[in-house]
């Protein structure tokens, strides 16, 4: 129990640290900041240029008829346990 005050004064005593005038940003941190802003921003824009071509293949038909939007679908009928059963030999 005595040796955790101890440990401490002498963590205090043997690593000092800086004094707040002592510390300053660096220039590296900035330009990594920025650079990740960039790529960021890259992102953003290709996310935006992808979504905008998947809609207008979607406009175009080319995904096919979209049935999720008009009727759902029946859940546990016997049609779709025929349809899910795997590859059939012939």
């Amino acid at each position: 129990m005595l040796l955790v005050p101890i440990h401490a004064l002498l963590t205090v005593l043997a690593d000092p640290s800086p004094k707040p005038e002592d510390v300053k940003a660096g220039w590296t941190a900035f330009a990594l900041f920025l650079l990740l802003v960039l790529a960021v921003v890259l992102l953003g824009f290709s996310l935006v240029k992808q979504l905008r071509k998947a809609q207008a293949a979607k406009d175009a038909g080319l995904f096919g008829p979209d049935d999720d939007a008009t009727e759902p679908r029946p859940t546990g009928s016997a049609g779709d346990a025929d349809q899910h059963q795997g590859p059939q030999r012939l």
